[in-house]
């Protein structure tokens, strides 16, 4: 693929991932596998409000196609076939789930140097179809993506942004909800290896006058931990650690208080990831 703008949803992802990725509230297990034949194989177990549910996937990898089928605790089995190439510099994502046969989709994804595009269809009798397109290089782009209901006849979302990227931070702006929000957001990192970072985020709802102010960081306290925070101006306030037992194996323990609602119990999270 091609080292280019990359995908639209690729614009506010660095802020998101340090704002939200590994916060939980569940207890989350999950055991991985690989044979010498390239089928990888996890289960996972999560306890949500005192309800457990899980699955079991396999992802088998040959060449340049890949095949991820995954089945949970109420019988549904997902498949995804992704294949690179098909097309010099396009990605073909397709995905379906039994018995729910409306939940299948096929999306297409292409990269240029200057440019991506996506195209995504629902595989069902009134198919959604949703697109996207991102134009400038790797260091600032610009995108817009939409989808549109065939059924009704109307967009169900348009969306706009930018990004700058630099050797140390990333800047974005998002105009989403069909105009009715913007959210900006900036991560500078402290460290080569980008595993220590600050981060803040303004969001503002227009048809609500609400804003959110949110500030976090990540700051590796040796190459195996790493720990995590935020805060945003309606007090909640989130924390994380997360240590590499053994090699590729993670423990994750995360938590979340109101600050101005001490009162209110507070949300716990564990995740273990066990990978040979």
């Amino acid at each position: 693929m091609s080292k280019g703008p990359g995908l639209f949803a690729d614009i506010g992802k660095k802020a998101k991932d340090l704002l939200t990725k590994d916060y939980n509230s569940d207890q989350k297990f999950s055991v991985s596998t690989y044979s010498e034949a390239g089928v990888a194989l996890t289960s996972t177990a999560v306890k949500r409000g005192g309800l457990s549910a899980g699955d079991i996937g396999a992802q088998y990898k040959y060449k340049n196609a890949l095949v991820d089928v995954k089945v949970d605790t109420d019988s549904n089995i997902s498949t995804t076939f992704t294949i690179t190439d098909i097309i010099p510099s396009t990605k073909t994502i397709a995905s379906f789930k039994v018995p729910d046969y409306n939940g299948g989709k096929l999306e297409v994804q292409y990269f240029h140097d200057h440019a991506s595009f996506t195209t995504a269809v629902a595989l069902n009798q009134c198919p959604a179809i949703d697109f996207s397109a991102t134009i400038g290089t790797p260091t600032i782009a610009f995108g817009a993506e939409a989808g549109y209901d065939t059924t009704s006849g109307n967009f169900t979302k348009y969306t706009a942004g930018f990004s700058v990227t630099q050797p140390v931070s990333v800047a974005s702006i998002i105009l989403g909800d069909k105009g009715d929000s913007v959210k900006a957001s900036y991560v500078h990192y402290v460290d080569l290896l980008k595993r220590s970072a600050g981060v803040m985020e303004i969001t503002r709802k227009f048809s609500t006058n609400e804003n959110t102010f949110t500030v976090g960081g990540q700051y590796a306290i040796d190459p195996l931990t790493v720990v995590k925070a935020k805060l945003n101006n309606h007090g909640k306030l989130g924390a994380l650690l997360q240590h590499e037992v053994i090699p590729k194996s993670m423990l994750t323990v995360s938590g979340e208080i109101d600050t101005k609602s001490l009162d209110k119990h507070p949300k716990f999270g564990l995740a273990i990831a066990l990978k040979p």
